[in-house]
Order: structure tokens, then C-alpha cells, then sequence
């Protein structure tokens, strides 16, 4: 009797549950949604996860880790310290800047310690950054 009851009570349950199969048109009409801290842009680099896309390694990098920091030179109490980095290329023949809300800039290498164009300079004897041509960060020693 206690098998009957327990065959009896599992099959209500599995009849219970909702089993029909879904009309296949129904799954293009629900949008997909992203899963929760994946942002990614158009080369594919993760921005919840600190990557940005780097033209002189042709990859996503985190600035952080690979680049050399730059801190602002002016700051003020109670503000948020906005760095700038710099990347270099395998042969250190270039540099590639990266300043908050402006795009990458490529700066070629100059006489002696210099990489530079029209508007940023990055000296790498004093690891400071010029732009036109007044100090504006440097990197922390």
C-alpha cells in the first residue's frame, strides 16, 4: 500500500510541473539579456573588468597593470585623482597615452628621452607628461 501511495503522489508531481514544450517563435520574440558585469565593446575588451583596447599591443589591456601611472601634478583636497598611463610597444619605439575621457594617442620617439607630437611630450628621464607643453603629471617615485 505505502509503494502504491509513493508511485501515486511522485506521478502527481511530475504531472504537476509545468511540461509543455514552448513554441519555438516565442524564444526569438524574448530580447536576451547580458549577464550582470559583462560590458563589452566593440574589440571585444571588458570595461567591468578594467580592460581597454590598446592600438600598440593590438589587444584589451588593463592600463593598470601594464601601463606606467601617471598622477596629475595639480589635485585638490577632497577630488578624485584622475592618472593618465602610458604603454610602450615591444621595441619602445612608441608610446601609447591614455588620459580619462579623451582618445588614445600614439606618440612616436623623438631625440633622447622623448616621445612626442603637436600637443603631449612624455619625458621618460623625469617620467613626466607635458601637454602643450606645460607639466601636467608625472609618475609617482
Amino acid at each position: 500500500m505505502k509503494k502504491i501511495i509513493l508511485l501515486s503522489a511522485g506521478l502527481l508531481a511530475f504531472v504537476a510541473c509545468d511540461n509543455q514544450k514552448k513554441d519555438s517563435t516565442e524564444k526569438l520574440d524574448t530580447p536576451i539579456e547580458k549577464p550582470i558585469g559583462v560590458n563589452k565593446d566593440e574589440h571585444g575588451c571588458n570595461s567591468a573588468a578594467g580592460q581597454t583596447w590598446s592600438e600598440l599591443k593590438s589587444s584589451c589591456i588593463q592600463v593598470f597593470n601594464v601601463g606606467e601611472r601617471l598622477n596629475p601634478i595639480d589635485t585638490k583636497q577632497d577630488e578624485a585623482v584622475i592618472s593618465a598611463f602610458v604603454v610602450y610597444n615591444d621595441d619602445k619605439s612608441k608610446l601609447e597615452l591614455f588620459l580619462a575621457d579623451k582618445p588614445n594617442v600614439i606618440l612616436e620617439k623623438s631625440e633622447g628621452s622623448f616621445y612626442q607630437n603637436d600637443t603631449y611630450k612624455f619625458d621618460t628621464k623625469e617620467s613626466a607628461l607635458y601637454i602643450n607643453g606645460e607639466k601636467k603629471y608625472i609618475a609617482e617615485k
